[in-house]
């Protein structure tokens, strides 16, 4: 049950497919079921053909040696995700038909046919199937230098960036302490166009104003 063989073309069809409208493998927030997802995938999605899947790895990775300190149990991958086996996206509805292990070399191309065929019309399915344009709304926290950083001139050169697929929000700023202040400040991003790495380096960018960068939510729309 759940997620098999992450390291193909098939396995990665299904967790791509899983993704397509949630943020995390459970819940809405990163837990071990993400890092055992993440460990059984090994390396980055091509992210033309498994767009959901490698905007959800590369968020992962992002958290780096600190994803062991995620909350949770860790898992195997297969305790994770649809209840159907990815390795038979296109399992028959009402028949048993043993695809594997026949004695019989008739009846095991003839099997071969069909498991091909079944797997023509779930790909063709999948294909025509409307793209769903997958947002997420990021609150980050902006922390400038010391209190004699102008917040008016770093909340300007953060709004300045623009980018396909962001929407600037609300901001205020919160007291640090000492007389500081941060910018926390709200977006909505088009996942497949904008990456909260990308967005975080373009930022910090502004090196005369920020001194880093810090994500405070991430939830998807």
């Amino acid at each position: 049950m759940g997620f098999t063989g992450l390291d193909t073309d098939a396995g990665l069809a299904v967790l791509n497919s899983f993704l397509e409208d949630k943020s995390y493998i459970e819940g809405f927030t990163p837990s071990q079921a993400d890092v055992a997802v993440f460990d059984a995938v090994k390396k980055a999605p091509n992210a033309t053909t498994y767009p959901h899947a490698a905007r959800w790895f590369k968020h992962i990775a992002s958290f780096g040696a600190g994803k062991s300190s995620l909350p949770g149990a860790k898992k195997a991958a297969s305790a994770y995700g649809p209840e159907a086996a990815a390795a038979a996206p296109a399992a028959a509805d009402d028949d048993d038909i043993d695809l594997f292990g026949s004695e019989d070399e008739e009846v095991d191309e003839e099997a071969e046919k069909l498991k091909q065929k079944r797997l023509e019309e779930y790909h063709a399915k999948k294909a025509n199937k409307p793209k769903v344009v997958a947002k997420s709304m990021i609150s980050l926290d902006v922390k400038p230098w010391d209190d004699e950083t102008d917040l008016k001139e770093l909340e300007k050169s953060v709004r300045s960036i623009n980018m396909d697929g962001l929407v600037w929000g609300a901001s205020q700023l919160i007291p640090v302490g000492y007389g500081i202040s941060k910018l926390r400040i709200g977006c909505v991003v088009e996942d497949d166009k904008v990456g909260v790495d990308d967005l975080s380096d373009q930022i910090t960018a502004f090196e005369d104003y920020v001194q880093s960068v810090d994500v405070h939510t991430f939830n998807k729309l």
